[in-house]
């Protein structure tokens, strides 16, 4: 299976120890936890909602690298939580990390769920041969925990930007 992250061109395309930052997923110090998006736009927009990027003019100063990555065909834990918690703010990661948590002691190393970035059907693709059909789908997010040896990724895009019309299918965190 092929995923997509986006990152900062200064820095690997995933973690290899366990100094990696908490995230939804995985609590500090439970690293490493790589995070893909299933589409080029999920990876995108987990960085437009992780950056609150709202405005299509902040589009234009952002340059970063898009890796699509072979993370292999093993099967992923679906998780089962409600919708708001899975698209929540910071104040669900506790709850998605308990999850997790219980998750890898079951003997779980990869997840996957809803995107929390994007709106439901926000990520779109276009078919070739049909005047370039618009086909629109959920976004998901697979987390994988563990070492990354096995994984082999390929820059897609260098110095890339996400495009302008994917803003309005961000779903943004709403400011208290």
């Amino acid at each position: 299976m092929i995923a997509f992250r986006q990152v900062d061109a200064r820095y690997p395309f995933l973690w290899d120890d366990g100094r990696q930052p908490a995230g939804r997923w995985h609590a500090a110090g439970d690293g490493p936890a790589h995070y893909f998006a299933d589409t080029p736009d999920g990876a995108w927009a987990e960085f437009l909602r992780h950056e609150e990027i709202t405005e299509a003019a902040d589009l234009e100063t952002i340059r970063r690298q898009v890796w699509a990555v072979e993370i292999g065909d093993a099967l992923a834990h679906a998780v089962d939580l409600p919708t708001r918690v899975l698209t929540g703010g910071p104040e669900t990661y506790a709850r998605c990390q308990r999850y997790a948590a219980e998750m890898r002691r079951r003997g779980v190393g990869r997840l996957v769920a809803r995107s929390a970035a994007l709106v439901e059907g926000g990520a779109r693709g276009r078919r070739v041969g049909r005047g370039g059909e618009e086909v629109a789908r959920d976004g998901h997010v697979i987390v994988i925990f563990g070492s990354s040896a096995e994984f082999v990724g390929w820059i897609a895009a260098e110095d890339a930007r996400p495009p302008d019309d994917l803003l309005p299918r961000v779903h943004h965190v709403k400011s208290a």
